[in-house]
């Protein structure tokens, strides 16, 4: 089955931040912050506190990401502190009234925060942090289960193989919004990509996506499409029936995959021969048998090709009831020969031949 959908709970202390990225470091992007959140589940709630009278600049974008802006008044009036007093009321109230919010992401790096990490670690909450490399505290990045350097976070991109010039534009957007959810999971180390969590991905990376509106009746209708130019390779799980993912991008061609495929094609064949050894591998002394083979084999093809005596070739004086131990054994064909048997000096001695010998012993 898929795994369980987590839901985020994201706090951004903004006024640390803004510490971070100050002058040659650039603007803050609160767009790759989400885009790398969304990753990790579903974000259900999304604040930022600061006093946004000195930081009105980045408001515009914190609306349209639908982020809640708690306005905290200036430290000359209230403190040092009181961001951090609000997150933390904010946040442990949350813990505490709403069990489905499982992870909480504090993006920060500021010290202080160590003792509300502990507490929803405490509560069984799982605690991601999210800093500027040169203001984080390695307190903070040390108690957190996960924490994550602005620096190292980047938008989730693909490079998506050349596609039908032909194809629509619409169609065109589908394969690319399917990749970057590919890609997102992957890095979350999900290894069986269910094609209801892909879809979900989907939707958190993009809320107006719909399969329908890009061309296809289905989503499965999307994924084989994508199959069919190369983005991706798909199996079907047994018991659900169900599309799953097995391999896309650089997995299709890595010298790994390959060689998995080279010995699942030896396993098959070999099931295919029954399981059955070669003699030669299986017994050290499988050769010297087969010779034996080989040598009965022989003796067979000499009964078959003797010179036996007629019944009008018997010499006279023989009875057809007389015994047998004085007729001429089977000539025996190929190896080393035994001595010639005694010849009865009573019967023409053109009857035997030296080369008959008596019946090889078993």
């Amino acid at each position: 089955m898929a795994d369980q959908e987590h839901s985020l709970a994201l706090f951004i202390d903004f006024e640390n931040l803004a510490l971070g990225f100050q002058g040659a470091r650039g603007r803050f992007d609160v767009g790759r912050v989400l885009k790398r959140m969304v990753e990790k589940g579903k974000i259900v709630v999304k604040k930022a506190y600061a006093d946004w009278n000195r930081y009105s600049s980045y408001t515009e974008q914190l609306h349209e990401a639908a982020i809640e802006l708690i306005q905290i008044p200036r430290r000359a009036q209230t403190g040092k502190n009181s961001a951090d007093i609000r997150l933390c009321v904010d946040a442990m109230d949350l813990a505490y009234s709403k069990d489905h919010i499982d992870t909480f992401v504090v993006v920060s790096g500021d010290s202080d925060f160590s003792p509300l990490v502990s507490k929803l670690k405490e509560l069984g909450k799982h605690v991601i942090g999210l800093g500027m490399q040169p203001s984080t505290s390695e307190l903070l990045r040390d108690n957190c289960d996960e924490f994550i350097y602005y620096e190292d976070v980047e938008a989730v991109t693909a490079d998506v193989p050349k596609l039908d010039p032909q194809m629509p534009e619409l169609k065109k957007k589908a394969h690319t919004l399917l990749v970057e959810a590919l890609t997102a999971l992957r890095r979350e180390n999900k290894m069986r990509l269910w094609s209801s969590m892909i879809k979900d991905t989907m939707k958190r990376l993009k809320p107006s996506f719909n399969e329908t509106y890009h061309g296809y009746s289905t989503f499965s209708a999307l994924l084989e499409d994508a199959q069919q130019l190369g983005l991706l390779e798909l199996e079907t799980d047994d018991r659900s029936g169900t599309y799953v993912v097995a391999r896309f991008g650089d997995e299709l061609t890595s010298p790994a995959s390959e060689a998995a495929e080279s010995r699942g094609r030896r396993r098959s064949r070999g099931r295919s021969r029954g399981g059955r050894l070669r003699r030669d591998e299986s017994r050290p002394d499988a050769g010297s048998a087969d010779e034996g083979r080989s040598e009965r084999s022989g003796f067979s093809e000499g009964v078959e090709g003797s010179d036996r005596p007629d019944e009008g070739d018997r010499p006279e004086g023989r009875e057809g009831g007389e015994s047998d131990s004085r007729r001429p054994r089977r000539r025996r064909s190929g190896g080393s020969q035994r001595p010639a048997a005694p010849v009865d000096p009573k019967l023409p001695p053109e009857t035997f031949d030296e080369e008959f010998l008596p019946w090889p012993e078993e």
